[in-house]
């Protein structure tokens, strides 16, 4: 009876006007990321006649070195109101990218420009994305933190869904530049949402985000930067999912350019069954986000954990056995449905159990570490599985892949681990 009672309760949750706003601002930020997606390539393509290697470039040593500068920007980040930062990498995030237009109708537009736009932008969306962890784990009281997580996860796979059609008919209308405007717009709206949400929050004096207990140590230290580091390999239950999500989503990504390889070239494909192929299966990862919260009412968090881990390892290998016409593009399709719909529900519980796990004064520096771990593993792995696709052929680098994947749920966590205990608030000396 109990039980039946709070399943109603989380069906028909509402978690306030706050979080509302911080929802909208997701969503906005989202959908202009989706309406941008691949921009810059065309861009360099287009506009800049660059060639393979540069537009490989562009997209490697861009996330590389934004992942880099990021890593400082976690424990600064840690000891500001959380609002504040986010904020401010929304505006950054829209500048940066407003750049770009501007110098083009000055003629002055370059391939370098390009480079540091998109270092700047994914340092932002690192340090965003670690912020806002910490901002929604002070924001909502621990049991809302699954349907909050849950919520994201929804829009995100709606945003990929919807995102790249419109973005298609705008670069086929307007061109890549008039889409770059649009993620600029859509990050200047995200802002204004959070600036609309107020700083009121539990805990708080004057009406305002609490701002976090200062170090006696003001200055960033060297040894700050491993914070994040050293407090994820300290705990063995995040120790093992953090090795897990970091060799599972470097190898899930490391094969979509071997696939492009193989689909469009040596199985004929057209560009228009590839971007179906992709887009058609992310309703799974819709579908499953919505179940994560009764799969975890009904079964508990770790279960759903271990065993939605565990599933979305079994399908990639799949993808060896793709062949051409309708039945390849079926397989593909069921495979990657297969596989987004077990991360849709993984995703929002992984991340809630992260955020639980992880005491409030470390959220910022954990999920920076996390975030940049997880990016430079993709860039390795990528690497790696490039010259591996070119020694054995695409088809046995992706098979291959599958195979690897295959082991990563021994990396999960095998028992339910304890809460951590917050640690006891200091005393206002106001």
């Amino acid at each position: 009876m109990r039980s039946g009672h709070r399943l109603g309760r989380l069906r028909g949750r509402r978690l306030g006007r706050p979080f509302g706003w911080l929802w909208a601002a997701y969503g906005t930020s989202a959908l202009g990321t989706w309406l941008a997606f691949g921009a810059f390539p065309l861009i360099a393509v287009q506009v800049l006649r660059c060639g393979p290697a540069e537009v490989a470039a562009l997209s490697s040593v861009g996330a590389a070195v934004g992942a880099a500068v990021a890593v400082p920007l976690g424990p600064w980040v840690e000891f500001r109101r959380k609002r504040q930062v986010l904020i401010a990498m929304d505006l950054v995030r829209c500048v940066a990218l407003l750049t770009i237009p501007a110098a083009f109708t000055l003629g002055a537009l370059t391939f370098v420009q390009l480079v540091l736009v998109s270092v700047v932008v994914a340092a932002a969306d690192i340090t965003f994305r670690a912020a806002s962890g910490a901002y929604l784990k002070a924001l909502l009281p621990g049991e809302d933190l699954l349907v909050a997580n849950a919520r994201f996860e929804s829009t995100s796979w709606t945003t990929t869904i919807v995102g790249p059609p419109l973005g298609g008919v705008a670069i086929g209308l307007l061109g890549p530049l008039a889409t770059v405007v649009a993620d600029a717009v859509s990050y200047l709206l995200s802002a204004l949402g959070l600036r609309a949400m107020g700083g009121a929050m539990d805990g708080a004096t004057d009406g305002q985000e609490p701002r976090p207990e200062r170090r006696r140590t003001a200055r960033l230290r060297p040894r700050d930067l491993l914070d994040g580091w050293r407090y994820i390999l300290a705990d063995v239950t995040l120790r093992s999912l953090f090795f897990n999500t970091a060799l599972f989503n470097g190898l899930v990504m490391a094969t979509q350019p071997l696939l492009a390889v193989l689909m469009l070239g040596r199985l004929g494909f057209s560009p228009w069954q590839y971007g179906l192929a992709f887009a058609a299966p992310s309703i799974g990862g819709l579908l499953g986000s919505r179940l994560a919260r009764p799969l975890v009412t009904r079964f508990g968090q770790h279960q759903v954990l271990v065993a939605t881990g565990a599933l979305r390892a079994l399908w990639p290998v799949g993808l060896a056995f793709l062949g051409p016409g309708t039945g390849g593009l079926l397989l593909v399709m069921g495979v990657e449905f297969g596989l987004i719909f077990c991360c849709g529900v993984f995703n929002p519980v992984c991340t809630t159990f992260r955020l639980e796990r992880t005491a409030t004064d470390r959220v910022t520096r954990t999920l920076t570490a996390w975030a940049v771990s997880t990016k430079a593993a993709t860039a390795l792995l990528t690497a790696l599985w490039g010259a591996l696709g070119s020694l054995l052929g695409p088809r046995t680098a992706i098979g291959l892949a599958g195979v690897f994947l295959l082991t990563t749920p021994l990396l999960l966590p095998r028992r339910p681990a304890a809460r951590v205990p917050e640690p006891e608030p200091a005393p206002n000396r106001a």
